[in-house]
């Protein structure tokens, strides 16, 4: 069993297509989807997709590149809802956009306050900002966990997120040639505070690179993390859903 923790079915990408998009999830053991929220639109869309499909679970959240245009204010009324298990993708993108600094930050401190209150872990996109995400977090320590999504960074700074509570989310660039950082995190890291995803349908892995991501393609990750450590790929699966489960309490909030 795989769980797929951040894909975004609700993207027009899979509009024509979704059932067989989870069909061949399930035929490659990739039995539970995380469908993740980045603005007011597709966090309706992510909470209706969960409650039409079993194996989909929904997240609701304001994503950095939305913060021009989405307020928190929806939020609270939505992470209520049966099937929502994190607040996200919240955080803070440096990469796209700096002009707007103050605004995403006021955005994601009402998102990192809104889980404390609801007890509902964070879905947390870097890009270009782990520095100040993490010092944004530090006077939460203890009160709030999470993932920081697709994991960019390096190994210093996935341990400081580890020692701050969170989980590592792997997603496919683990696949590319090119991946002496991401490489030497997942030696670095262990296996107990990483988590799996495919950020779908954006970065395939290979040998799919460049095309339509998906959910089934969860198992390239769980099969480059298992290479890189030298275990078995049982073991990854089992590991990696066993903390998904116990990070965002699939199938009933926390209680």
């Amino acid at each position: 069993m795989i769980v797929d923790t951040h894909a975004h079915l609700n993207t027009e990408d899979f509009k024509e297509d979704l059932e067989a998009v989870l069909d061949r999830s399930k035929n490659n053991n990739v039995t539970q989807i995380i469908c993740i929220g980045m603005d007011e639109n597709s966090n309706h869309l992510a909470i209706s997709i969960a409650n039409q499909y079993e194996m989909v679970y929904a997240t609701a959240g304001v994503h950095p590149g939305y913060v021009d245009t989405s307020t928190t204010n929806h939020l609270e009324s939505l992470i209520s809802e049966k099937k929502v298990v994190a607040i996200g993708e919240c955080g803070l993108d440096f990469y796209w956009r700096k002009d707007n600094k103050e605004l995403q930050m006021k955005v994601f401190k009402e998102q990192i306050e809104l889980a404390v209150k609801t007890k509902l872990p964070l879905v947390i996109h870097t890009r270009d900002s782990f520095t100040e995400a993490y010092e944004m977090l530090l006077p939460y320590q203890g009160k709030v966990t999470g993932v920081f999504h697709c994991f960019s960074s390096d190994l210093l700074d996935a341990k400081k997120a580890v020692d701050l509570g969170f989980y590592i989310g792997i997603d496919g660039p683990i696949t590319f040639k090119k991946n002496d950082v991401l490489k030497e995190l997942i030696q670095g890291i262990d296996l107990s505070r990483i988590l799996v995803e495919t950020d779908s349908p954006y970065m395939a892995p290979m040998p799919y690179r460049g095309k339509r991501n998906e959910p089934s393609y969860t198992k390239y990750v769980v099969e480059k993390i298992a290479e890189i450590k030298g275990i078995p790929f049982e073991e990854v699966s089992r590991i990696t859903t066993k903390n998904t489960h116990e990070l965002f309490h699939l199938g009933g909030h926390k209680s």
